[in-house]
């Protein structure tokens, strides 16, 4: 998806390059990746439902709101 955007050079490539580097790593915390798997599969003395749910909860707000974040700060302000 970035190729047409750095082709045109409307955006600078540094920062489309770590937008999407962050936006990788944010992905990651997600209970559905290897790192979550294991942070969930380890839980010693907490209720695993409840502790599923605030995993879940937490990480529907970083992915949604962590590569906007992303965004705003590096490849904006070069867009202007």
């Amino acid at each position: 998806m970035a190729i047409p955007l750095l082709l045109t050079g409307s955006l600078p490539a540094a920062g489309v390059i770590a937008a999407m580097a962050i936006s990788t790593t944010i992905v990651d915390v997600s209970p559905f990746s290897t790192n979550g798997a294991l942070v969930l599969a380890n839980a010693r003395g907490v209720d695993r439902t409840r502790f599923y749910r605030q995993v879940i909860t937490y990480t529907c707000g970083i992915v949604a709101l962590g590569p906007l974040a992303a965004w705003a700060v590096l490849v904006l302000p070069g867009a202007f």
